[in-house]
């Protein structure tokens, strides 16, 4: 009886797993598609170092913003330029300025900057080129201060504490800038958490995935399949009992066994996709529209439930049921005595 729950609780856990995977999958596919981590990064830079664009902050504030604004909307990003870093800076803004003393670590990405991610030592390094080139601190302040500038405060307060010594201003501009990176990966985690939820509803509600019916799936595939095992060896007679449980082979037992013992639950699951495939043993694969039935599902209330725990499972995570995977398996138990 015990090895039948361990085998729902597998089955059930490999479903989430595998879709929770798919769902990180699709919303990698996106970022690195539309270059979200870059734009994000930018936004903050813009933000900080030139102020917001107009009334308006360059980082999303609202769901709206996050699912409209960020991917499709204004690029914050730079131009890309394949040249070095000038003597004597072109940019007219502070952003761009920082963009800069950053080319050497840059590639073209649909003519914009693929940088998404800048070490804060290379960050203090490349303030302190552009304090340099306006000929010290006090005077690239003062600099900041006439422009504006929301990066004047934190830099200020930096200089201070150093007391004049430049060393310590560098190294107080990379632990500040190594702080906001925190931060901002933060707030970035943030959005991405809705991000996430949306993907799973949306992954949840494609393949119709009810969890309650899956479990029940799982059990009946238990119970005729232990059904066929005691049966086998009566020979055609005694698979007579399992006419009623394959109506798609009603004058074949043989066939009916052959059809449940190749069908596992998770397969029929899957199925219930608006498409659905089946590979035959010859010939090529077969699709099969299914929208109608999926249309059904879906506005059917006895479904809703497994189709809220499908959805509620996805947002835990593919790490999550992988390491519930591993101790339901002893996976990691076995790794360590091959290990021994």
């Amino acid at each position: 009886m015990n090895s039948v729950y361990i085998d729902l609780a597998i089955g059930l856990v490999i479903a989430f797993l595998l879709f929770s995977l798919l769902v990180s999958g699709v919303n990698e596919g996106i970022v690195r598609l539309l270059g979200i981590r870059g734009k994000f990064l930018w936004a903050y830079l813009r933000d900080t170092l030139d102020g917001p664009d107009g009334k308006k902050s360059w980082i999303p504030g609202t769901l709206a913003e996050v699912f409209a604004r960020l991917p499709f909307s204004k690029d914050a990003r730079p131009v890309f330029s394949p040249l070095p870093a000038p003597v004597q800076s072109t940019a007219t803004t502070w952003s761009g300025r920082l963009y800069e003393r950053l080319r050497e670590i840059d590639h073209r990405k649909d003519g914009r900057t693929s940088i998404a991610s800048i070490p804060p030592p290379r960050f203090s390094v490349a303030i302190m080129e552009i304090v340099a080139g306006e000929g010290g601190v006090t005077a690239f302040l003062e600099k900041l201060k006439a422009d504006g500038s929301p990066l004047y405060g934190p830099l200020k307060g930096v200089w201070d504490a150093a007391h004049g010594d430049l060393d310590a201003f560098r190294k107080g501009v990379e632990d500040w800038f190594d702080g906001e990176m925190r931060r901002l990966t933060m707030l970035y985690r943030r959005y991405v958490k809705w991000v996430i939820a949306a993907l799973g509803l949306a992954v949840t509600l494609l393949f119709s995935l009810d969890s309650l019916e899956y479990g029940r799936a799982i059990l009946t595939d238990n119970a005729v399949r232990a059904q066929v095992a005691v049966l086998a060896d009566g020979g055609t007679a005694s698979l007579e009992s399992l006419r009623d449980k394959c109506p798609e082979h009603p004058a074949d037992p043989y066939a009916c066994v052959t059809e449940v013992l190749s069908s596992p639950a998770f397969v029929k699951i899957v199925g219930n996709a608006p498409v659905s495939v089946t590979i035959p043993d010859s010939g090529s694969p077969r699709w099969r529209w299914n929208g109608g039935e999926w249309l059904h599902r879906l506005v059917t209330p006895g479904h809703w439930p497994g189709f809220l725990v499908t959805f509620v499972a996805v947002l835990f995570g593919g790490p999550f049921w992988w390491d519930i995977f591993r101790r339901l398996t002893g996976i990691r138990s076995r790794a360590g005595e091959t290990a021994k």
